[in-house]
């Protein structure tokens, strides 16, 4: 890039820093789209938003790297209608993956980015009942589904200058852990917040009309839309969890649901920052 290049692009983001500034963003980053590159990257984007005030909170999953630590302890992952089953070796296999390694990962991996001042704090959703959740099916075993988030918790910890980077296992009322499913409780965890975007940072480019062909991004479309593709089985069933989850949190007051390609470095900067930013853009309702 020329200087005139750089200049052009600094002038464009203004605006976006304008709107954005002092709104919290929920991003959700997927097991499939961690690799050491891609997180000192999303390090990068999620240090500069919070230098110019955005209040950025990071919440990941991790299932490939469950599936890998279970096969390595002999035991083949299990799946009923998209959903982990979860019995007790398997959660502790879970948790021992999301919050011992994959939180304490992206911590490290911010925090080394901060200099002399880290920002990153690691927190699970057991802690301080961050999410409450209920058996979501005797079937599947110790899944949750979240029925409530502490947001005063997390507010507190932004309000402190923190980043909070929250790993997805709830608890119920007495204490007993639980796996998220991990779209979900980035959801519930907007919503609760009222966040001004959530974002899902994955492995594909966002949702296409042919899954085989990246040129036929979907760059816009309302809940509705999006209700009726689910309906219609028009998109892969793997990515319908992260739709619909898009489409609960533009209808229950999150104003930006967005999916975007987690693997193209500074991919958050581009969509929050850019004029035409990449990846799909879901609203409650149409304006463009």
């Amino acid at each position: 890039m020329t200087p005139a290049d750089t200049a052009r692009v600094l002038v464009e983001a203004l605006p976006y820093i304008r709107i954005f500034a002092g709104k919290s963003v929920v991003v959700k980053l997927g097991g499939a789209a961690i690799d050491k590159q891609s997180d000192l990257a999303l390090a990068q984007d999620v240090l500069l938003l919070r230098s110019v005030g955005v209040r950025c909170v990071l919440v990941h999953g991790g299932g490939p790297q469950v599936d890998t630590m279970l096969r390595r302890v002999g035991k083949e992952p299990e799946f009923k209608d998209g959903l982990r089953v979860t019995d007790g070796e398997t959660l502790e296999i879970v948790r021992m993956v999301l919050v011992g390694k994959i939180n304490r990962d992206l911590v490290a991996t911010i925090n080394s980015q901060a200099g002399d001042d880290p920002v990153a704090v690691g927190v699970s959703g057991e802690d301080a009942g961050l999410l409450t959740v209920t058996p979501a099916d005797p079937a599947l075993g110790f899944v949750g589904n979240v029925t409530g988030v502490r947001a005063e918790l997390i507010h507190r910890l932004l309000d402190d200058g923190l980043t909070p980077v929250i790993s997805t296992i709830g608890a119920n009322a007495d204490g007993q852990p639980y796996n998220v499913n991990a779209d979900e409780a980035a959801r519930a965890i907007a919503v609760a917040m009222k966040a001004e975007k959530i974002v899902y940072l994955t492995a594909v480019p966002g949702l296409l009309d042919d899954p085989n062909d990246e040129r036929t991004l979907v760059e816009r479309l309302t809940a509705a839309e999006l209700r009726d593709r689910i309906e219609h089985e028009s998109v892969g069933k793997g990515m319908i969890p992260k739709l619909r989850a898009c489409a609960d949190a533009v209808e229950q007051g999150v104003n930006f649901a967005h999916i975007i390609d987690g693997r193209v470095h500074h991919s958050l900067l581009i969509e929050l920052l850019t004029d035409h930013g990449v990846g799909t853009m879901v609203k409650r309702e149409k304006s463009w």
